[in-house]
Formats: structure tokens, sequence, C-alpha cells
């Protein structure tokens, strides 16, 4: 009889302890991974708008003031007496001039593209960017990425070409907006950019301003 209850006891702890064994090796499967490698994600760029004086533009055929997110493949037009800077992060930035049209694109792999519909535009790009202006007609001018540059294009209405000036160098960023003028460049500098645009009346008024917020 002792023998019989020993047998049935050493049964009962077998089967007990197949039943741990099963639920730990259950819970272990459940344990999330931690020799699993994270994914990092790759930085992305948020465009800023800034406008002259505050006044509105058109973006996408909406108002867009100051301070608007710009994102890519986005519209924007400017007025005869509106001029307007679209801050790229690390990638440079778009100065818009009166009397513009022109369709913005720009990617995470640095490169940045402003189709020119009429107008004037100016695109800084920085090192590891590649930086596009183009028109109907195909591309104006394109940057650099290993030097970064300054592509700066004028195409009124009704003109058969673009005008086109010299790829120059990025000056180096400085905390505050380097020395005034156009994008931190000093105003004598943005005066030499577009020394070769020709009519005075297709010359911007951002060229004689800071719509960015830089310090003169």
């Amino acid at each position: 009889m002792n023998q019989n209850r020993r047998h049935g006891s050493r049964v009962i702890a077998a089967l007990l302890l197949l039943a741990i064994v099963q639920v730990g090796v259950q819970v272990g499967l459940a344990e999330p991974n931690n020799t699993t490698t994270p994914v990092i994600l790759p930085q992305q760029v948020v465009a800023r708008l800034t406008t002259r004086n505050n006044q509105p533009i058109q973006v996408n055929g909406l108002s867009a003031n100051t301070g608007a997110s710009i994102l890519t493949g986005a519209t924007i037009e400017t007025g005869a007496d509106q001029s307007a800077t679209v801050n790229l992060g690390p990638l440079g930035t778009l100065d818009i001039a009166p009397n513009t049209k022109l369709v913005l694109t720009y990617d995470d792999h640095g490169n940045v593209k402003a189709l020119l519909v009429y107008g004037c535009a100016v695109l800084t790009a920085r090192k590891k960017t590649t930086g596009e202006i183009a028109t109907e007609q195909g591309t104006a001018g394109k940057t650099d990425p290993a030097a970064g540059g300054v592509l700066n294009v004028c195409f009124p209405q009704g003109a058969a070409a673009p005008t086109v000036t010299n790829t120059l160098p990025t000056a180096p960023a400085t905390a505050g907006g380097g020395g005034g003028g156009l994008f931190g460049l000093g105003k004598a500098a943005t005066i030499a950019i577009f020394a070769g645009i020709g009519a005075a009346a297709t010359t911007p008024l951002f060229f004689q301003d800071n719509p960015s917020g830089s310090n003169p």
C-alpha cells in the first residue's frame, strides 16, 4: 500500500515538473529579443517659411506666413511686393524673389530641386547636398555636393531662356546668420552675385533686404 502511494507521488511530481518546464519555455519565447539591433531612422528635413515683413504668400494656392511648414512638392508663388525664404535645415536655403512661381522638392538623402515656372530664385546648398534649379527647358544649374554652392537663376515671364550666374562656394554658417545680406554672405557679396542679372526691373526686392531675419 505504501509502495503504491510512493509510486503515485512520483508520477504527480513528474507531471508537475513537466508543467513547470512548459510554462518556463512559453515565458521565454514571449520575452523580447534584447540582442536585436535597433533601427536608426534617417533625420527628416522640416522646411520652414519666412516671408518679407511677414506678408502672406501663396503655397499650394493657400495663404501662408512666416513659420509655415513647406512640404516637398509644394508650389510657392509670390506677388509683386512679396519675397520669401525657405529654410531647409541641414540642406540649405531657398530665397524666392517677387513675381516668382516655383515647385520645391527635397528629400532626406540630400537632394533639393526648385522647378522655376517663372521669376527669380537663389538656392544655397550646403555640403553633402545636391542642389538644382530647373525650368521647363531643363536643368539650369546644379551644385557639387562635395563643396556646396549657390545657384542664382532668373526666368522672367516671356523670357526665351533663364539667366544663370556662376555657382559659388557656400559661405560658412554662423550663429545669428553671419554677415547679413542674402543667406549670410554679406551685402557686398550679395550684390556681386546678382551683378549679372540684367535689367533692374528683374532684380528682386529681397536682394537689398533680409527676409530670413539675420542681423545686418
